[in-house]
């Protein structure tokens, strides 16, 4: 039987235990210091959705670090993901990885805490926080485990060398932008993320605008599982996130962002849903200080389907809607329409639809096209394909045109022209 290796045998041993080396202990030994450091994963939602893009280690009371002694090298990062519920047999989930991540940069922060620089971008695997269960249709938050090695010692001002001998990960996922939306849930049970737009107090004289983002399909709950997380609705796009950039708050005058999360997904059964929408909206207009007046909405696929529904089954709630790659046919083929021609010819709301000629999951002509023709007055913008700084995503992903405020028409953007809106 071999010889059990714990964390002071190996420690004891120092580099010379055969390169041996367990998840949170360092590799390198060094005897004139050990110690403990936590570290955060610091993530970022790119437009194809959240990437872990760095790693601060809490190693500001360690002393003053030289800066010159940390390189790319100093620690190897290997990184772990999961899905947090069972996978069936039958069943598979997109995006699980157990890998190393490459380290592209060291520095200290303001702090003095060291920051590993992740490599990351569109289209790299390796360091997403969701998955995709693909029997499910819905994304997940993926179970993260991050383990360090040391591979050198870190050197102090004072010429001192300090070795981690353990690493404990922060359970806390750090993406300030999600973090900025409070975690709620309504009096029906439905949960909700909201931002709050800086200054923004019930004593203030004017009143904030209202933006409603609903998510698309794969970003509802999956209650046979018993998983509702409130996680998904932002981490798997900007199409909220995009509406709480500094940007779009200049444009709306500073305004709420309201991202409810389906039990399920919206087409399930639009017309239960819609009432449960407007509750939730109805909470947080009186609880803040919103303009009645001015309360919009959007939301991507599942989500452009409801937008469309909410404008349709409350008239006079919203001052305009964005429906971005929205379904009003039959899904899958077949069956009745989502939403008949007679209620789309009936929508009095603002409305501007967004899609890409090259969508393959929801049929741009018979969705898209079709709405904006018998929608009265509505406007519509229709990409041949979506690139985005250079990068090409497939063509269901239209939403992101409209997180980075891109669809124009007269020389009028998005936003600006969502912002102008106001309900008689």
């Amino acid at each position: 039987m071999a010889a059990r290796i714990n964390r002071r045998t190996l420690l004891a041993a120092g580099a010379g235990a055969a390169g041996l080396s367990l998840p949170g202990v360092a590799a390198y030994a060094d005897d004139r210091a050990t110690t403990s450091v936590r570290f955060t994963l610091n993530a970022q939602v790119l437009d194809g959705g959240e990437q872990v893009t760095s790693i601060t280690l809490k190693t500001a009371r360690l002393g003053p670090i030289d800066p010159a002694g940390l390189t790319t090298g100093t620690f190897s990062v290997h990184a772990k993901a999961t899905s947090p519920i069972p996978i069936g047999a039958d069943d598979a989930i997109f995006s699980e990885y157990d890998l190393d991540r490459t380290v592209t940069a060291v520095r200290l922060d303001d702090r003095g805490d060291i920051v590993l620089e992740l490599s990351h971008g569109e289209g790299q695997t390796g360091g997403g926080t969701l998955g995709y269960i693909v029997g499910r249709g819905r994304n997940v938050m993926l179970d993260l485990s991050y383990t360090l090695t040391q591979n050198a010692p870190i050197t102090l001002r004072n010429h001192r060398s300090i070795t981690i001998g353990t690493f404990v990960q922060n359970p806390h996922l750090s993406d300030p932008e999600v973090d900025a939306f409070s975690s709620h849930i309504s009096g029906s049970g439905m949960k909700y993320r909201l931002y709050s737009p800086a200054g923004s107090h019930p004593s203030r004289k004017n009143k904030r605008p209202l933006i409603v983002w609903l998510h698309g399909g794969g970003e509802g709950a999956s209650l046979p599982d018993g998983y509702y997380d409130n996680e998904t609705t932002l981490r798997a796009n900007r199409g909220a996130l995009g509406f709480a950039t500094p940007q779009a708050q200049r444009i709306f005058g500073g305004a709420y962002v309201l991202a409810p999360q389906s039990t399920s997904y919206w087409m399930e059964d639009g017309p239960r849903f819609a009432p449960l929408i407007h509750e939730i909206i109805n909470d947080v207009t009186r609880r803040n200080h919103i303009d009645r007046n001015r309360i919009y909405v959007a939301g991507c696929s599942n989500g452009g389907y409801m937008s469309m529904k909410m404008t349709t089954v409350h008239p006079t709630l919203f001052a305009a809607a964005v429906p971005i790659c929205g379904v009003v046919t039959s899904f899958p083929a077949g069956g009745a329409p989502l939403i008949p021609d007679s209620e789309l010819a009936q929508i009095s709301t603002p409305t501007w639809l967004v899609s890409s000629r090259d969508d393959t999951t929801v049929e741009p002509q018979a969705n898209t096209v079709h709405a904006h023709d018998v929608i009265p007055g509505s406007l519509m913008t229709l990409y041949d394909h979506v690139v985005w700084n250079g990068y090409q995503f497939p063509g269901h992903f239209s939403w992101i045109y409209v997180a980075r405020n891109d669809p124009s028409a007269n020389g009028t953007h998005i936003w600006q022209w969502m912002a102008g809106r106001h309900r008689h």
